[in-house]
């Protein structure tokens, strides 16, 4: 990330305030409003000569023909970083998610309410990743017959959480094969941690696949893919995908259509989001810090939470890069605080 330079104070003013109406009205803002809402004694000619310094240090620019300026993703970069005010939830919002998560619930459904609350809150789409633990074990996995090749992986872990997935085998398997496969991995690998399981399961399909009978092969393959699925995190719950078209800078089709295919698709969301699951407090991607060119005029706001003290998923909102950041980051953080606290094993 590039340096912030460093402004005057005058500069400083002006960009938060340029900053905080656009983010406010979404239109480029001319000199003379500026002038009108800064409450500085200051001409529109002198604005127009700290504008023109903003620019030329990329924090600022001119959209097309627009007598007016926006924020740079530098420019809310800094905004963000030095100069937003962040204010408290007012205590009917904090009662508000602390009453909505406080439910005797399945961890999907808690977190299927979080990422419903925080859409509704923001107005804008909110994503949870299912938590998933560094010692996740492994209690049970149950093979079930789909149409054709596929079949349902049913894994509960840690005892109660409970993770589904759809394989596609090699070759039609029938009921019986795949309760024999279920019986042999349970024989073999419940109660063990899921890391443990993947590497010996990798081990013994690399060493001894020759001499592995048809049924063994199945069982140790089609186990190898759902716990490789169930290790890396796997999956997130988004709500709110429609308050993005609320957004005329997220309305042309090339940019819907590559959004709702990154929602689909999942992966480069699911990579995004892990990047903060070791981070502390709240993180912030603006526009092409996320690395995702499908994320260029978006924002994406994280947080992640935590169970006995382990870090365990990470939730957020996505929107446009113009979000109210001040009421967004309490409202992440809060709903990451509570979510934790709800999912948190009762006495």
């Amino acid at each position: 990330m590039a340096a912030i330079p460093e402004l005057s104070d005058r500069a400083q003013h002006l960009l938060k305030v340029l900053t905080e109406r656009y983010i406010r009205e979404g239109q480029p803002v001319g000199s003379r409003t500026l002038a009108r809402d800064t409450g500085l004694k200051l001409s529109p000619a002198t604005i127009r000569n700290v504008m023109a310094d903003l620019e030329d240090l990329g924090l600022v620019e001119s959209p097309h023909t627009s007598a007016g300026r926006v924020p740079t993703v530098a420019g809310y970069r800094m905004f963000v970083d030095s100069l937003l005010t962040v204010r408290p939830l007012d205590l009917d919002e904090v009662e508000r998610l602390k009453s909505s998560l406080e439910i005797e619930a399945e961890s999907r459904e808690l977190v299927e309410s979080a990422s419903g609350l925080l859409s509704d809150i923001t107005r804008l789409a909110g994503v949870v990743t299912l938590p998933r633990r560094e010692h996740a074990a492994l209690q049970r996995v149950e093979f079930l017959p789909l149409s054709g090749r596929k079949v349902l992986a049913i894994l509960v872990v840690n005892e109660q959480e409970v993770q589904n997935c759809i394989i596609e085998t090699e070759r039609l398997c029938s009921p019986a094969e795949l309760q024999q496969a279920s019986n042999y991995l349970n024989e073999q690998f419940a109660g063990k941690e899921l890391a443990t399981v993947r590497a010996r399961l990798v081990r013994e399909l690399r060493e001894t696949r020759d001499h592995l009978d048809r049924m063994m092969g199945t069982a140790l393959d089609m186990a190898d893919r759902v716990l490789g699925s169930a290790e890396e995190g796997g999956d997130y719950v988004l709500a709110g995908q429609a308050n993005l078209l609320e957004f005329d800078e997220l309305c042309s089709v090339s940019t819907l259509r590559q959004l709702f295919e990154a929602f689909d698709e999942k992966r480069h969301i699911l990579k995004l989001l892990d990047q903060c699951v070791h981070s502390e407090g709240v993180q912030i991607f603006i526009g092409e810090e996320s690395g995702y060119r499908m994320l260029d005029e978006c924002s994406v706001v994280t947080a992640p939470y935590s169970v006995e003290g382990e870090v365990v998923g990470v939730l957020g909102v996505i929107g446009p890069t113009r979000m109210a950041y001040e009421r967004v980051i309490p409202i992440v953080d809060a709903t990451a605080r509570v979510l934790g606290a709800a999912l948190n094993p009762r006495d």
